[in-house]
């Protein structure tokens, strides 16, 4: 069975930098797109980032443009996001997601999903 399991969150100063990744395993997720999304508490869930299956094609939502970098290994089947200057705002459960096809901002076109990774960022 395809799984997605996310790791790295933790609590951060603002300013500060985390690196979260994503693993798959159960199937080969290497002819799929791959995203970051996040949701806070009372919050509609929120696209943060999305590579394409050979890692060419990168998208980022505009708060986090500039800030955070989205990158894949496919031959360990793990994607990563790197997040730098990080904001009060961006505190969220980060959740990684795969589709097959072309990156998308809608978190309902996504076929799995992973459990999450929290990340607080502290003012």
């Amino acid at each position: 069975q395809a799984q997605l399991v996310e790791s790295g969150g933790g609590l951060v100063q603002a300013g500060g930098s985390l690196r979260l990744s994503c693993a798959a395993s159960g199937r080969t997720f290497s002819t799929y797109v791959l995203a970051w999304f996040r949701q806070a508490p009372g919050r509609e869930r929120e696209f943060v980032a999305g590579i394409s299956a050979s890692g060419i094609g990168t998208y980022y939502a505009d708060s986090v443009k500039g800030r955070f970098t989205i990158s894949r290994d496919n031959a360990k089947n793990t994607v990563y996001l790197q997040m730098n200057s990080l904001k009060p705002e961006d505190t969220a459960l980060y959740l990684c997601a795969a589709r097959s096809g072309i990156i998308h901002t809608n978190s309902n076109v996504y076929n799995y999903w992973g459990q999450g990774t929290q990340v607080t960022v502290s003012s």
